[in-house]
């Protein structure tokens, strides 16, 4: 079902078309669940679960949603969040059940390299134009596909292709100076 589809349905739903918006969460779980998995293939089992989760988070937030807006990209925003909080978790978990021996402690790989990484990279890319700096967020730091990129941003996929060739250029170009 394709978003246009969908987004036609939630807000014949929002106006109270109960049968379109039961059509939209059936259309919706579908794209969830290829979302997720795409995301989650090697823990296949728990798509299901999340795929649920997302639909609830959804329903509940359906109120939040701006008619002027994509609908892909409030619901990537709702389904990452959901995502993201259940890989937390399940690091949380698994922590608890690693061994707190001083040769792992030592060994251990540390999160602060990670993090000022990422802080690094966000303060470069704060200096392209949005237009080449979202599509790369999207395609290369979450992992969108070019399609899913230019659904958000409302771009073409070739606009798409474009302004990430470009971007990384102008990163390239940036950190040969630095």
């Amino acid at each position: 079902m394709s978003a246009e589809r969908l987004q036609g349905l939630l807000i014949r739903g929002l106006d109270g078309d109960s049968q379109a918006y039961r059509e939209f969460l059936s259309g919706l779980s579908g794209y969830l669940r290829s979302f997720l998995m795409r995301r989650l293939s090697s823990l296949p089992d728990e798509v299901e679960d999340l795929v649920q989760e997302s639909l609830l988070a959804i329903h509940n937030k359906r109120h939040s949603y701006d008619r002027k807006q994509p609908l892909t990209a409030w619901v990537h925003a709702i389904a990452k969040y959901k995502l993201v909080d259940f890989l937390r978790g399940r690091a949380i978990r698994d922590s608890l059940n690693t061994p707190l021996d001083e040769e792992d402690a030592f060994f251990a790989t540390s999160n602060v390299e990670a993090a000022e990484a990422h802080r690094d990279i966000m303060k470069l890319l704060e200096q392209l134009p949005e237009k080449q700096r979202m599509p790369i967020i999207h395609t290369k730091l979450e992992g969108l596909s070019v399609e899913e990129a230019a659904k958000i941003t409302g771009m073409s996929e070739s606009a798409i292709k474009v302004s990430v060739h470009r971007g990384m250029k102008a990163l390239a170009t940036m950190l040969g100076r630095a």
